[in-house]
């Protein structure tokens, strides 16, 4: 633990609205006020620039595992984040819009502040196209608006795919589409926007069913991982729409991921990412607000946002950027 508490600023969609179960971000503020910490709530709209500087409206807060009561507003004050804040962590969820590029962009003017995850990464990396620099471990996977393309491209795999949109998060948008089916071409008119739009299209993996493994990594370290197993009348194993969280080992598979994405992530300073995994084929790279913390606890009976603290607080105390 630092010598003095650390002035932590969570840039993250409205706190109120959070589930103190499941969110990953507030297990994270909680462990940093447990650790004496000084928690500062940011809405993403709040940031802007005052002399040529990231600044914010900034309000103090106080955590309560408490449903309903969980959280303690202070006063908002305008603030200079690299004056006031040593660490930033930019949590707000997909899609990366327009607001989320502007205010990510702003927080990458920091120049002492630290801000996690790396500000120019995050807008680098697509989520779904981030894995792409990977392709060997991932299935057959094809990016186009093309309808005709997307057809042929499914009577290649043998008439049977998943399409996803790029920008979408927690299964939205996601689709199962088998040949023969009577809305095909309906749903790929929507998955396109009528070919207006870029969508991925990839391999069915039936291992699905067995689940979805989502394994985060602290440093492009692994930190734990989780089994997201679907409801029998679903595709999609997210757990917020169904899905069941279960116990997960890593694979050899999962294990040559890990060392071949590591690094990369590493160096990108990618500090905190989830990355997805079926049967043995990588499928994303999560490095927005990636989740699973407290169902990784909750299974394992640990405290793995400790780990994620402890290492800020030494990155901070090294003056890493």
């Amino acid at each position: 633990m630092p010598a003095s508490p650390l002035s932590m600023a969570f840039v993250m969609d409205p706190i109120e609205s959070i589930s103190i179960d499941a969110d990953t971000t507030f297990a994270l503020m909680l462990e940093a006020q447990r650790r004496g910490h000084e928690l500062l709530y940011v809405d993403p709209g709040d940031l802007g620039v005052t002399d040529g500087q990231a600044a914010a409206l900034a309000t103090p807060v106080t955590l309560r595992r408490e449903p309903g009561r969980h959280f303690e507003l202070g006063r908002p004050r305008p603030l200079i984040l690299d004056e006031s804040v040593d660490v930033a962590f930019q949590r707000v969820d997909p899609p990366v819009d327009e607001a989320y590029t502007l205010a990510t962009q702003i927080l990458g003017t920091c120049r002492r502040t630290l801000v996690l995850n790396r500000p120019q990464s995050v807008l680098a990396f697509n989520e779904k196209l981030f894995a792409l620099h990977f392709r060997e471990l991932m299935t057959e996977t094809m990016v186009s608006r093309n309808i005709a393309e997307l057809e042929a491209f499914m009577e290649s795999l043998g008439g049977e795919m998943i399409v996803k949109p790029l920008t979408g998060k927690g299964g939205e948008g996601i689709f199962h589409l088998v040949k023969g089916e009577r809305n095909l071409s309906s749903v790929l008119e929507q998955a396109t926007r009528f070919e207006t739009q870029l969508t991925m299209a990839q391999r069915y993996l039936p291992e699905v069913r067995r689940g979805d493994k989502r394994i985060l990594l602290l440093d492009g370290e692994f930190l734990g991982a989780v089994l997201r197993v679907p409801a029998d009348a679903e595709v999609r194993a997210n757990l917020h729409i169904g899905g069941r969280a279960a116990r997960a080992e890593l694979s050899e598979a999962d294990r040559r991921i890990l060392e071949r994405i590591g690094p990369v992530l590493r160096s990108e300073g990618l500090f905190f990412v989830g990355i997805d995994v079926i049967g043995d084929y990588l499928t994303e790279i999560n490095v927005t607000s990636p989740t699973g913390v407290q169902e990784v606890n909750a299974l394992e009976g640990t405290r793995i946002e400790s780990k994620v603290i402890e290492r800020v607080e030494s990155w901070v105390a090294e003056g890493r950027r």
